[in-house]
This record gives C-alpha cells, structure tokens and sequence, in this order.
C-alpha cells in the first residue's frame, strides 16, 4: 500500500495462516505496538482501509481516554 500513513504511525497488512487467503493488519506508534485486527479480511486492501481508519480514531482527542 502506497498511501501515507501520519508519523509516527505505521500500518503493517499481512497474511493469515487461518483462515487462509485472508489478511490481519497492525498498527505500530514509534514503532511499539497498539492495535492489531481481531477479524479477517478478505482483499488485503480492505484490510489497509480498516487500519487506516483505527489510525484516524487513534488521531481524534481523547482517543486514550476512551481506551482505558
């Protein structure tokens, strides 16, 4: 996936070993993990659009708040 993604985040997509021919994304702040999917998808786009959006909520005020 070729789209940015805002510093410090990152968006890893990759593929599942169960069930196969689905993918699972995580998202890494400075490089520490904080949230990864809890379901498959099947295109690894749709995956890329699910972190993505966890990124913006992430982004919102009092994303940690509501995290606790």
């Amino acid at each position: 996936m070729t789209e940015d993604v805002p510093h410090p985040y990152s968006i890893e997509v990759s593929p599942l070993a169960k069930p196969e021919g689905h993918f699972g994304w995580a998202i890494r702040r400075n490089g520490k993990l904080t949230e990864r999917s809890d379901r498959p998808y099947l295109t690894e786009r749709k995956a890329w659009e699910a972190a993505a959006a966890a990124v913006e909520r992430d982004l919102k005020p009092g994303a940690d708040a509501r995290r606790r």
